[in-house]
């Protein structure tokens, strides 16, 4: 496909893409107005201390993942697609209704329940997102249908993180909020009804709603095929790459770089920006083939960029304690313009990584197993963001500093892909292949 924006024009692809997008949006700025507001009005809502509350509450909205990715996954195998999908926006308008009362009531307890159950509307989705795709492309869009899909997810959660900060800062919040995330559902609805049938693939299967032993089943089921398990692994670890790094975006604004709220949007939309560039450009470099020879040249770009921004920020955060008067934003040299680059750059290459992986998931897992496949990944990818956020507070004990962190994740990164080529010598080959010129 010459331009994968010809995709945004066809009946297709298009209302999924805005459903999927929209779904993002109304995720992030609910629960960032949520946790914006127990940030700075905790007293208001509860006698539980702010901090505390800001760090349990994103554990609500990955919760459901755990419990309900192995049923979603069947679900999606076994029904029509496009019904499954406005079923879930449906319960979306209901449950930002039910967000909404709890603004206008101050209620804390109906909005931690309501993160919950948005929780659950990403579980119910997710399998369906990816699932829908291979459906509905022929294999040499694959590339550029989750390029788009990627790029599109990545600039929703960014907006709707920066949204719903402003909108948690307002006077009027609860009234603004309401509004705002009931108008959202209501739109994803309206989209949805517009996404073409996508036939049951294995209508026949008998649902398992025992959580534990379904996903028991589905870990045995993919380790059995090493190509899928090694792919999970690699996108469950790009989420664990991108949650270190970005959780601590605040704190190195603030602490290190000793800037405002603007430079860590500054920061947060850059890279949000260059996963969506590096996304779409998949497309390009692999000329709309499986090109896996993306994911190790996308990893080693990750890592580099991640310890030369950490060695940026490292060097600002000296000349900022050796001259008081100076800020961030009047530093002399380059330091500022190199700090912001490495993030763009970082994000390219993270999307560069991550599309050709799903890409794999996609066109390798039989079409009967697709939903259930993905659904292994959700559940793998929150554990690896839960056991991320363990491995920041492991080093942060050790006294480490945020840039020691990002260099470490960056070595990190690297042994990783290592063990990747180990595994699955198939990435080693591609990248070699790729940058040789070959293809096949």
């Amino acid at each position: 496909m010459s331009n994968p924006f010809n995709l945004l024009r066809q009946q297709r692809f298009a209302p999924f893409f805005w459903t999927q997008g929209l779904g993002a949006f109304n995720d992030n700025m609910f629960k960032t107005a949520l946790i914006t507001q127990v940030a700075f009005n905790t007293a208001s809502l509860t006698t539980m201390d702010g901090a505390t509350l800001a760090t349990l509450l994103p554990g609500l909205f990955i919760l459901p993942f755990f419990l309900f990715s192995a049923s979603a996954g069947q679900l999606a195998d076994k029904y029509e697609k496009s019904q499954i999908i406005r079923l879930v926006k449906m319960l979306e308008i209901c449950i930002m209704l039910f967000a909404s009362i709890g603004f206008l009531s101050r209620s804390l307890l109906m909005l931690a329940l309501a993160l919950f159950l948005m929780g659950l509307h990403s579980t119910l989705f997710g399998p369906v997102k990816y699932s829908y795709l291979p459906q509905h492309l022929q294999p040499g869009e694959l590339t550029a249908g989750n390029g788009l899909v990627e790029m599109g997810s990545f600039v929703a959660i960014l907006l709707g993180q920066v949204l719903g900060a402003w909108l948690g800062s307002l006077e009027q919040h609860a009234l603004f909020t309401s509004l705002s995330v009931l108008l959202i559902a209501i739109s994803g609805y309206h989209l949805s009804r517009g996404i073409p049938l996508s036939p049951a693939p294995v209508p026949e299967i008998k649902i398992n709603w025992n959580p534990i032993t379904e996903t028991i089943k589905n870990v045995r089921t993919f380790w059995a095929q090493q190509t899928l398990w090694v792919a999970i692994v690699a996108i469950s670890w790009f989420w664990f790459f991108g949650a270190t790094l970005l959780a601590q975006f605040p704190n190195l604004a603030k602490h290190v770089l000793q800037g405002s709220e603007r430079d860590f949007i500054s920061l947060l939309s850059i890279f949000s920006v260059g996963v969506g560039v590096g996304s779409v450009w998949c497309e390009k470099l692999s000329k709309g083939k499986q090109e896996l020879g993306l994911v190790m040249l996308g990893a080693l770009g990750m890592s580099f960029f991640t310890w030369d921004f950490a060695s940026v920020t490292q060097s600002i955060q000296q000349q900022l304690l050796a001259n008081p008067a100076l800020t961030l934003h009047t530093l002399a040299g380059l330091d500022y313009w190199h700090m912001l680059m490495d993030v763009a750059l970082l994000g390219i290459s993270g999307g560069l990584y991550i599309v050709p992986l799903y890409v794999l998931l996609q066109s390798r897992a039989e079409t009967g197993y697709q939903s259930r496949v993905i659904a292994a990944n959700n559940i793998m990818n929150a554990l690896f963001m839960v056991l991320s956020a363990g491995f920041s507070v492991m080093l942060f004990g050790m006294g480490v500093t945020i840039p020691q962190l990002f260099a470490i994740t960056a070595a990190s990164n690297v042994l990783v892909a290592i063990y990747l080529c180990v595994r699955q010598p198939e990435y080693w080959y591609s990248v070699r292949d790729y940058l040789m010129g070959f293809r096949g």
